[in-house]
């Protein structure tokens, strides 16, 4: 396994070795495509069932078929990252929006505080949510999602976001508690 972090997390849980033909070809496109082994999933290594569970969400929901761009997505899990606090995936997924924006200063606002980024209408609707789920989930109520509707949101697409957040809101805690550790590339990356 290759990744530019001697351990991505603060926990000792020394991955799979060798790791099954399946990850080790996973891992190496990741190398191929990105630079890097992404220290998540250098992280989960350590229990391929997991990382295999982590991965097919993460897939499902940042690269299938949904109403939301993969900017979109990315700009949910930075703005809920953000409010929780997490090193990890504020630093990897401001990589991204810088990436898919090409914006670098839309990527730094969102880390910061997304109120202050220039938005559309319908991405303002889409954080505000997010936010909101994120900070208090029990307030979400049917104008919050009628919010949603008028910004041009379908119900599949809310389903999206609450999905998006609500996963991001799981692996920030996960991230935290282990004290995993951005990769140093995704630093510089995209500005």
């Amino acid at each position: 396994m290759t990744h530019d972090a001697p351990r991505p997390t603060a926990l000792d849980l020394p991955a799979v070795d060798p790791l099954p033909a399946e990850t080790q070809r996973y891992f190496d496109l990741c190398a191929e495509r990105l630079g890097l082994v992404p220290n998540v999933l250098a992280a989960y290594a350590f229990d391929i069932g997991k990382l295999n569970a982590f991965t097919a969400m993460y897939n499902d929901l940042m690269l299938g078929d949904s109403g939301l761009s993969k900017l979109e997505r990315e700009m949910i899990a930075v703005v809920v990252s953000s409010i929780n606090r997490c090193w990890y995936c504020q630093v990897a997924h401001g990589a991204a929006v810088r990436e898919l924006s090409g914006d670098p200063p839309l990527g730094e606002a969102l880390v910061m505080n997304y109120r202050v980024a220039p938005l559309s209408p319908r991405q303002r609707a889409m954080l505000d949510f997010a936010a909101k789920l994120t900070e208090a989930s029990h307030r979400v109520e049917e104008p919050d999602r009628q919010a949603l509707r008028a910004a041009g949101f379908s119900d599949r697409d809310i389903w999206d976001i609450a999905a998006v957040a609500g996963f991001f809101n799981m692996t920030n805690r996960v991230a935290s508690a282990s004290g995993m550790e951005p990769n140093p590339a995704y630093h510089g990356a995209h500005r």
